[in-house]
């Protein structure tokens, strides 16, 4: 299988498995546009990007998953959640909230260890406070897509790591074209998406075994 072909398995398995509620795709699409605007930030107000990125883009994001996306017997793909959970290329709930929790102990860390054991200088106020709890908000969110990256390296194979790599970088992207319409299937009282059936034009032959988050 291609770089893209694989590429495309995994957006189709992650759509198809873990997006079923409108709910989830419409937060997805609130989420996919901000990190646009986190992208944007990055570049130029890196301690804007890391704070919005974290505090309103990603956890907007996971909301979705947590609340609202069916945990039940996934009935249109014949699949249990603790099965899509088990096979799940990238961060399942499980492991989504032990990178929360780090997430969100950071800030208290930060307060005990000004320094954080000598890496920063110490800071004095808010302003200095802010500036290295994004550094290490961007660090966490490099290390969390690097050792996850590195990981499938060796628990699948290096082309699976480097497209989830990049499915993640490029779903905000991906998320846009696909839930735009989300918000209006919810104003009409559609809960759940249940046009999940495989396109055999697109995806003939394909194993349709669940491989992505």
């Amino acid at each position: 299988m291609t770089f893209f072909d694989s590429l495309k398995e995994q957006r189709w398995d992650d759509h198809r498995f873990y997006h079923h509620s409108r709910i989830n795709q419409s937060l997805h699409l609130v989420s996919a546009c901000s990190f646009l605007v986190t992208y944007v930030l990055l570049f130029t107000h890196p301690v804007a990007a890391a704070l919005f990125g974290w505090t309103f883009a990603m956890c907007i994001r996971q909301v979705g998953h947590f609340l609202f996306e069916p945990k039940g017997y996934d009935e249109e793909n014949q699949a249990t959640h603790e099965y899509k959970e088990k096979v799940k290329v990238g961060y399942n709930l499980r492991r989504k909230v032990i990178l929360h929790t780090i997430w969100g102990l950071t800030p208290l860390l930060l307060l005990v260890q000004p320094s954080l054991f000598g890496i920063f200088e110490p800071h004095t106020d808010w302003r200095g406070y802010l500036q290295h709890l994004s550094q290490l908000w961007i660090a966490l969110a490099a290390g969390a897509l690097l050792f996850r990256t590195v990981h499938l390296f060796f628990l699948r194979d290096v082309q699976t790591g480097l497209v989830w790599f990049t499915k993640i970088l490029t779903d905000p992207f991906h998320d846009i074209m696909l839930y735009h319409k989300a918000p209006l299937y919810l104003l009409r009282g559609e809960l759940l998406d249940t046009d999940h059936v495989v396109d055999e034009d697109d995806i003939a032959d394909e194993d349709l075994t669940p491989k992505s988050s």
